[in-house]
């Protein structure tokens, strides 16, 4: 490796840049593949006819697997090469996070046709966000204009019954119990089409945070 290319690696480090090639971590891949399908060494080694020392020589990055070694891999392994060059998933770290909201105490933010109770307000940086609805509207022409926000949404109606309007689709009616999962950049509103405010759960996925 020449000096300019160490300069180069030192940059893409020191500016969060990812490298212009990836490594291939074929080894991990192989000992992935291995531990979903519960496999030994051996077990690998009598469906490839690899030896167990190779085997794991490769899934230790301590030698390069031949093209001939490669191709007995797909075969024994029943996959084909995509499989076996996709890099690994990441491992994910459980933080054990968890956030209580107790009945009627979440955070209410009411409107014109809506009053919101936002749960699971203490936990930071959620990749959802579910919050209970009155829906107070009983009419669509009480909605000034389309609501509409970035990512998905689910809904469930938890009481009463609703007509979901949507900018694609004719009026939708769900009653309780029943619920949806639609593209919530889409204008959509919801109105109450019970005697009493009807009460739903949502949960949207926030983009910012993916």
């Amino acid at each position: 490796m020449t000096a300019t290319t160490d300069q180069d690696a030192a940059l893409r480090i020191a500016s969060g840049r990812k490298p212009l090639v990836e490594p291939l971590r074929l080894g991990e891949r192989l000992r992935e593949i291995r531990l979903a399908n519960q496999w030994t060494l051996e077990d690998v080694s009598q469906r490839t006819g690899l030896a167990r020392s190779t085997l794991s020589k490769i899934e230790n990055d301590q030698i390069s697997p031949t093209f001939m070694a490669v191709q007995k891999l797909i075969g024994g392994l029943g996959i084909d090469l995509p499989q076996l060059l996709t890099p690994p998933r990441q491992q994910s770290r459980t933080m054990g996070r968890r956030d209580l909201t107790r009945s009627g105490q979440g955070q209410l933010h009411p409107t014109p046709t809506y009053e919101h109770e936002l749960l699971s307000c203490e936990l930071a940086q959620k990749r959802m966000i579910p919050f209970k609805t009155i829906v107070r509207a009983h009419n669509f022409e009480e909605f000034i204009e389309w609501v509409r926000h970035d990512g998905e949404e689910f809904l469930m109606v938890l009481d009463g019954e609703v007509l979901l309007y949507t900018e694609f689709y004719e009026p939708l009616r769900l009653e309780q119990g029943d619920s949806i999962y639609f593209d919530s950049d889409m204008g959509h509103a919801l109105v109450s089409v019970s005697q009493a405010d009807a009460v739903v759960l949502s949960v949207c996925t926030r983009v910012d945070a993916a």
